[in-house]
């Protein structure tokens, strides 16, 4: 009679739950519509409370903890933030090796790893991970936005790279990796075609066309650039230093 009683609650138990993580998405969706990071990655990690494997909220909270992080001042808050993004990360990843979402959140969060990491085997191991896994979510699927952009980040970064990371990249890494402009643009513009909102990627291209010595197709993106929504946290800081850079193209 207990087994049966089981059974019969069972898949009950089942449909609530699948309700619960449904209500989160949708509450966490229209936070971010909203533009409420924060709040919207607590939903995410309540998904996770219920659901540890869910993908979305693994690849959204990594992307969340990545965003809110790049805004803090205090470098210490900054690393825990992307250190929270990379575990979030690595859970996606070891779900599912041939998720393109997985993929692409670790190369993403590599390359913001660069950033805050101080130890050189360390930076140019994420150096590496940032091509390596960005290239594999775009070779999974072709048409991943923003895997499409980190692989353009990465050309643009390898061109630019500062001096300290520059001496780690070039001592262990054997040399200076094949980064270059052209490539960074051609990767950017694919971004550009496949998610035509995204700021960053505007940004970025516009820096690419300028220090490629293509001013006018660098005003032309950050004209565009600075007609978008704002969508993310970030996305009124970016437009503000595109309008900066502008002022200075022109």
């Amino acid at each position: 009679m207990k087994l049966f009683f089981l059974l019969l609650i069972f898949p009950f138990a089942l449909n609530l739950k699948a309700q619960d993580i449904s209500i989160l998405l949708k509450e966490a969706d229209n936070l971010e519509r909203q533009i409420k990071e924060p709040e919207a990655l607590e939903k995410y990690k309540q998904v996770l409370g219920i659901a540890p494997n869910n993908m979305k909220s693994l690849v959204r909270a990594a992307e969340l903890n990545i965003s809110i992080g790049g805004r803090q001042t205090d470098k210490n808050t900054r690393r825990l933030y992307y250190e929270s993004a990379l575990a979030f990360a690595k859970r996606a990843f070891d779900q599912d090796h041939n998720n393109a979402d997985a993929n692409y959140a670790m190369g993403m969060v590599s390359g913001k790893m660069t950033d805050v990491e101080t130890e050189n085997k360390k930076i140019v191991a994420f150096v590496k991970d940032a091509k390596i896994y960005s290239d594999r979510a775009v070779a999974i699927n072709p048409n991943h936005a923003r895997a499409t952009y980190s692989i353009g980040k990465w050309h643009s970064e390898m061109v630019n790279l500062s001096g300290i990371k520059k001496a780690a990249v070039k001592l262990f890494y054997g040399g200076l990796p094949n980064g270059d402009l052209d490539s960074a643009i051609v990767y950017f513009e694919k971004c550009r075609l496949l998610d035509p909102y995204f700021a960053v990627n505007y940004l970025d291209l516009a820096k690419a066309y300028r220090d490629n010595h293509r001013p006018t197709q660098a005003i032309e993106v950050l004209n565009k650039l600075l007609k978008l929504p704002l969508r993310t946290g970030d996305d009124a800081a970016i437009k503000a230093e595109g309008a900066k850079m502008l002022d200075a193209i022109q």
